[in-house]
């Protein structure tokens, strides 16, 4: 059987959340109990958590995930991988024939949260991924979110709410591309006791 990218517009991210507390169970089931997941699959094991559906509703619920988790001040780090044309992937299709409407943004937007982040995109299938990235780059230093590059990935700083963004237009940038397969690794990390990546 032959698997071919691109076959399914449905969008995907796998992602752990990691409260550096020991009340990280209360603050994991409190931030997914206020989180709206109804316009999207959702799926949690042992490791990992995993949604996918349209593309909004996914970054809609990953940041809102996040967010509920690190707004009270605990240290809260963020590991995900997004990805949208993965071969095969069409279970749970059927959300995307939801609206765009985020279900969560009017409460995520009222939190106010300093985050750094570490994110490295990968255009797949074409020879010119490199001119994707930079222009991704570009993009978020037009939006005033990008730090500098660091090995392997670049850094981001700012509010939670605009760093998501840039994020998700990064990732929508790439996929407006010729390439058919998108994927972004993404490092976060809230209320850190130290900010040594600035130095």
């Amino acid at each position: 059987m032959t698997n071919f990218c691109g076959t399914s517009e449905i969008t995907g991210a796998r992602f752990s959340i990691y409260p550096m507390s020991d009340r990280f169970v209360d603050i994991i089931l409190s931030a997914l109990e206020k989180v709206d997941t109804s316009k999207v699959w959702m799926e949690t094991d042992d490791v990992s958590t995993c949604v996918r559906g349209r593309s909004e509703h996914v970054f809609d619920v990953v940041k809102a995930i996040f967010l509920e988790s690190s707004k009270n001040g605990d240290h809260v780090v963020l590991q995900a991988t997004f990805s949208n044309g993965c071969p095969g992937d069409s279970a749970g299709d059927v959300y995307l024939s939801e609206n765009s409407d985020r279900l969560n943004e009017e409460n995520s937007l009222q939190i106010k949260q300093d985050v750094a982040v570490q994110f490295a995109l990968y255009p797949m299938g074409i020879p010119t991924y490199m001119n994707v990235i930079m222009d991704q780059c570009k993009l978020a230093q037009d939006q005033g979110t990008f730090t500098k590059g660091v090995h392997y990935a670049s850094r981001l700083d700012g509010d939670a709410n605009k760093v998501f963004n840039t994020l998700e237009d990064a990732f929508q940038g790439a996929h407006d591309s010729d390439s058919t397969h998108i994927v972004m690794t993404v490092a976060m990390s809230a209320n850190s006791p130290s900010k040594k990546g600035d130095k």
